[in-house]
């Protein structure tokens, strides 16, 4: 088997025993990204292949002479190009910052490297993050393996196809409005967005800051658990250690579920593709075979979720810009020139309402967690759709714009700062993956794994990959 088949959990232990060397890791997920780039996926934008084998090969005598640094230390991770490492330029998918070159770390970036984690290359995304399709004018569209026609939802569409095609062993991306768990649904991998706050931001170049949060893309529960037990903020160890790496994560993802109570939205399921509805029904069944209590709870004003959202984004996103806007208007690609001109035209008192909106919308939830643990619903209302597409047919006959429905349900943690978690939970009748979202009280983010890893252990959609 090729080391890259083995999950970042497996293929630690190996490095652990000595039975692997971070340079053959290296090596071969080289491979693979040259596999990806040849067949134009635009997964990457940067490869550091010159400087991941030099730290290979550091991580290997460190590790044969015993300083063994926990589950990351030799493994090749990706970063979404937003993110600062130093000496190494960050473009944030622009023109605008195609020369940029940061002179100190990202929080993140510090603490990955901490544990000897090999940041193998920056992944492509929509520009700046300002939308979600991965379309990068400057970078080339991110195409989806499973159906190269389609993209890979965005904006962290590289990260979500540099792990699906195993070019790494997982990858870092950023959610804001669904970054994170929209790709990660359309490419069948987990993607996890934290509580808004328990990962610093510091050295991200931002879209929305009140919404804004780092978080990890990996193949698998327990991958993702390991990589974002490092880069939280409330764990102030230093991963030195095997057994104390996942702060209590691991610990508590064997536990079983009997008990738990589990909120849904039914009368929002109406809004999806049948057969992303048709899943989900049977991820809830397959919950309430171990034991898991299903509620259906009633939340009032969702219908006003994408506009909230969006109303804020827009006008963080364009207050953020303004001044690079005026000055170098042309250098941003056409979709992302369009929401910023519309983000500066929102008034005072539409963000206002907005803000009193989330606020409300935070305290329904805050209330309904009384009666539940955690709440399922699915993470984008359609599959993967094709390149270039802009409005897409939920139900026979029935063509909605894509802009208007794709946050609909990732919407309700971005404003409310809720950690979410999205899982693959099936395949359409064409065989693109569909994706769940499990979202939980704040910083709740182990109870998210510990559900999700009860689901991995009975389903296999997380084992499948598409053919290179």
């Amino acid at each position: 088997m090729e080391l890259t088949q083995l999950s970042l959990c497996e293929v630690a232990k190996q490095i652990r025993l000595k039975k692997v060397s971070p340079v053959e890791l290296v090596e071969e997920c080289i491979k693979k990204i040259q596999i990806i780039t040849h067949k134009n996926f635009s997964a990457y934008i940067d490869v550091y292949e010159k400087e991941s084998l030099k730290k290979a090969r550091d991580a290997e005598r460190e590790i044969m002479s015993g300083n063994y640094y926990g589950l990351l230390h030799g493994i090749p991770i990706a970063l979404k190009d937003n993110i600062a490492m130093k000496g190494f330029r960050t473009t944030a998918g622009s023109k605008i910052l195609s020369n940029w070159i940061p002179k100190v770390n990202s929080t993140v970036v510090t603490r990955l490297e901490s544990v000897g984690t090999i940041i193998i290359g920056k992944t492509n995304f929509h520009e700046f993050a300002w939308g979600a399709t991965s379309e990068n004018p400057h970078y080339g569209i991110v195409r989806n393996p499973w159906d190269p026609k389609c993209n890979a939802a965005g904006s962290s569409g590289g990260s979500a196809v540099a792990v699906v095609t195993k070019s790494c062993f997982g990858a870092l991306g950023t959610d804001t409005g669904g970054s994170i768990r929209l790709p990660a649904a359309v490419t069948g991998i987990v993607g996890l967005r934290p509580t808004y706050g328990s990962v610093s931001n510091h050295g991200v170049i931002p879209l929305a800051k009140s919404m804004d949060t780092v978080g990890p893309m990996t193949r698998n529960v327990k991958d993702c658990a390991i990589l974002h037990a490092t880069i939280n903020s409330n764990n102030q160890n230093n991963n030195k250690a095997l057994d104390i790496i996942s702060n209590d994560y691991m610990s508590e993802l064997d536990k079983e579920l009997k008990g738990l109570r589990i909120g849904i939205l039914s009368d929002y399921f109406q809004y999806c593709q049948p057969s992303v509805t048709k899943n989900i029904k049977k991820a809830i069944s397959t919950l309430m075979s171990h034991g898991v209590e299903i509620i259906d709870v009633q939340i009032g004003n969702l219908e006003d979720i994408i506009l909230a959202k969006t109303v804020i984004q827009s006008s963080e996103a364009s207050a953020y810009h303004q001044k690079n806007f005026s000055n170098n208007f042309m250098d941003y690609g056409e979709d992302v020139r369009i929401r910023l001109d519309k983000g500066e035209r929102y008034l005072a008192t539409e963000y206002i309402h907005a803000l009193e909106y989330r606020k409300l919308l935070k305290s329904q939830f805050m209330e309904a967690f009384q009666s539940v643990d955690a709440f399922i619903l699915p993470t984008l209302p359609f599959v993967a759709r094709n390149i270039g597409d802009t409005t897409i047919s939920i139900k026979e006959g029935q063509d909605e714009e894509i802009g208007l429905i794709v946050s609909q349900f990732t919407g309700i943690a971005s404003l409310t700062g809720f950690p979410a978690l999205n899982l693959p939970c099936g395949f359409d009748e064409q065989g693109l993956p569909t994706g769940m979202q499990i979202i939980g009280k704040p910083f709740e983010e182990s109870l998210l794994f510990r559900i999700g890893q009860a689901y991995q252990q009975v389903t296999n959609f997380h084992l499948k990959s598409p053919a290179l």
